[in-house]
């Protein structure tokens, strides 16, 4: 080999073994901090990732707590309140379009959108992703 080409081999090389100690490095202070072990961060790998916020930022529709956490009925009744007065408001959007302007999920609003039709005081047209949201008969439970 030329003497550029061993030059440039060993270059990648030494650059390769920098990105797999800094790797080893996040890898190992993510563990230890997952599990509570007091390893402080270093210098070099805390450059490299960076961490989601300890508490995720508060969604509407969801208490905290997490996964796995059930929702009183007094939050899915101010839920189906709210979401029952922003069709009633704003006729024909669909899912994603409640969702971006409730700050909720598709996940959120499922079951308040399943009561609210069962009770006629929503209704629907279309199926899936482009199904609608209208006012319905009744007027929403206070």
């Amino acid at each position: 080999m030329s003497d550029f080409q061993t030059e440039m081999n060993r270059t990648v090389q030494e650059f390769v073994a920098q990105i797999s100690e800094l790797a080893r490095r996040a890898a190992i202070d993510t563990l230890e901090s997952a599990f509570g072990g007091g390893g402080a961060r270093s210098t070099a790998a805390a450059g490299a990732i960076t961490r989601a916020p300890a508490t995720p930022p508060s969604r509407a529709g969801r208490p905290p707590g997490g996964r796995g956490a059930k929702r009183t009925q007094e939050d899915l009744d101010a839920l189906s309140n709210q979401l029952a007065s922003f069709v009633k408001a704003n006729p024909g959007l669909r899912i994603e379009q409640i969702n971006k302007e409730l700050g909720t999920s598709t996940k959120d609003l499922a079951l308040p959108i399943r009561k609210l039709l069962a009770d006629s005081v929503i209704t629907s047209k279309g199926q899936k992703r482009s199904t609608a949201y209208f006012p319905g008969r009744k007027a929403p439970k206070n």
